[in-house]
């Protein structure tokens, strides 16, 4: 089967995978790539913005101006861009999303007049994505498909037993709800003179924030970041309504980080309240939770406990046999 996924965001490759440079839609292009490509019977390739045609873990990565000299495809996958299935003629079109596109944006971005001629059955990531979805944007079709971490954080070792110091995290962008997370970090921090929380770059840490022991991480590579989690107490993110999954909760919950959040967007999915950590319904309880996680040794371990029993519960083999289903049981509306 001649699989052929359609991306064009920034320019990268299967080699990219564990580059600061790239962000979760990448990730997620070159885990599937790859996983896919394992399977007897798939030919795989990716037109992208890749400098240089090469050939990674069996995945053929192509610059997407070349497409003319390829034939089409048995299934085409467009990650987020409706306009880019005009490169080739199929009849198995899947439009895999990435974000809440109300109707507006939608007709806006110019994506109505190419869903309504190639219709495409759209791949959506979770439950929050699905209701946000317009009816009009999915008449074709919707089906869930949800993520995973990477097989770094899956593949990490993990001690249970151990007590790291009071760090909190929050590894997402800081246009994601950042400054509510500062409110209560103010109360958080009031409560525990010893804590810390990182954030991560780019974000301006004034000198009230200094005092507040509130600090830059370094991305750096994954392996920074899988550091940074580990050595890591508590994630703390409140969620907003643009995360439709929020990989960055994901990567915590499989590295044994109990999680403190707001449930906005997606986040009610990512957190089991009580058992992975809590959902607060108000500022008031982010901070009691918080404070309690941080303070309450027996409380913590215990959910460090089953957050381990959880551990490689989803990966990206799972999000790859999911999706050979869904293609090889799909039926175009004609």
């Amino acid at each position: 089967m001649d699989l052929y996924f359609l991306e064009k965001s920034i320019p990268f490759n299967g080699n990219d995978l564990n580059s600061a440079l790239i962000g979760g839609t990448e990730k997620v292009l070159i885990n599937i790539a790859n996983e896919l490509a394992k399977k007897p019977n798939f030919n795989v390739k990716v037109f992208n913005q890749t400098k240089t045609n090469v050939e990674i873990n069996k995945v053929n990565w192509i610059n997407i101006n070349s497409c003319h000299n390829y034939k089409s495809p048995d299934v085409l996958i467009s990650f987020s861009d409706m306009n880019l299935f005009k490169n080739f003629k199929c009849n198995k079109n899947f439009l895999w999303s990435h974000s809440v596109q109300n109707l507006e944006k939608f007709i806006r971005k110019k994506q109505l007049i190419p869903y309504l001629l190639y219709r495409p059955t759209i791949i959506l990531e979770g439950d929050y994505h699905l209701k946000k979805r317009s009816i009009i944007t999915s008449i074709f079709g919707k089906h869930i498909i949800k993520l995973a971490p990477d097989y770094e954080f899956i593949n990490e070792e993990i001690n249970i037993n151990e007590l790291p110091s009071k760090k909190c995290i929050f590894t997402t962008k800081s246009d994601r709800n950042l400054d509510f997370l500062i409110n209560a970090w103010r109360q958080i921090y009031s409560l525990n003179k010893d804590a810390e929380l990182y954030v991560n770059p780019p974000y301006n840490i004034s000198e009230d924030l200094v005092n507040l022991k509130i600090k830059l991480r370094n991305k750096g590579s994954k392996n920074n970041l899988i550091n940074d989690l580990k050595t890591s107490m508590i994630m703390l993110v409140p969620g907003h309504k643009g995360e439709v999954f929020c990989l960055a909760a994901e990567e915590a919950r499989e590295l044994c980080l109990p999680i403190v959040t707001m449930g906005y967007g997606s986040l009610y999915e990512r957190v089991e309240h009580n058992k992975t950590g809590y959902i607060a319904k108000n500022i008031d309880e982010f901070v009691h939770y918080s404070h309690k996680l941080l303070n309450d040794k027996d409380l913590y371990l215990k959910f460090r406990s089953y957050l381990f029993s959880l551990r490689n519960s989803r990966n990206y083999s799972h999000v790859a046999n999911e999706l050979i289903n869904l293609i090889t049981q799909n039926k175009q509306v004609s």
